[in-house]
């Protein structure tokens, strides 16, 4: 595995087997980013199967710390609505956010898995000290014009790699789809 590709690549959060992917894996604890990852850009909310996913991890025993370049208010409320720590203005991929995240929640390196939307802040970051990281497609296309140009470099080192889940996703979005038609046309 290259130093600049995710250990695992994920259509979104919900696709992440916590049993098989996480703690069978060998990981307590997990940081977490937050913009794309689990909050939409476009709306800023948390969507249904990333609540579900989120109470399903914490109550297997998994234990969060958000990490976010964020400095928004934002983030904050959304930590305290979440119960979740939160190490913001992070400036990833440099590596002392992601260690005062780890001491936050009592982690080890080799015990905690680093999730994000981002190649170059979230999966070089956890790289950077010796990490796993797993990427997320992000939740909306919409984002910032920096992370945009981001989006590019991911590209070129990530070319036609298709995420796990992502056909399972599609297939349950297209069923949501029909089951919306059939409602309005009956």
């Amino acid at each position: 595995m290259s130093f600049v590709e995710p250990e695992r690549y994920f259509s979104r959060i919900s696709m992440i087997d916590i049993q098989k992917d996480i703690l069978d894996a060998g990981f307590t604890h997990v940081l977490l980013d937050i913009d794309n990852t689990i909050l939409t850009r476009d709306t800023h909310e948390v969507p249904r199967d990333v609540s579900f996913w989120l109470s399903k991890a914490r109550s297997a025993g998994l234990t969060f710390c958000l990490v976010s370049n964020n400095w928004h208010e934002g983030v904050y409320d959304l930590a305290r609505r979440l119960d979740l720590p939160i190490v913001a203005k992070a400036v990833k991929p440099l590596p002392p956010a992601f260690l005062v995240a780890l001491r936050k929640i009592g982690a080890k390196r080799k015990t905690t898995v680093m999730i994000g939307d981002q190649l170059i802040t979230d999966v070089l970051g956890a790289h950077f000290l010796g990490m796993t990281a797993y990427m997320l497609q992000p939740l909306v296309e919409q984002d910032l014009k920096h992370t945009l140009l981001l989006r590019n470099v991911e590209r070129a080192f990530m070319g036609d790699r298709e995420p796990e889940g992502a056909s399972v996703q599609a297939a349950e979005e297209l069923s949501d789809e029909s089951s919306a038609q059939a409602i309005n046309q009956g």
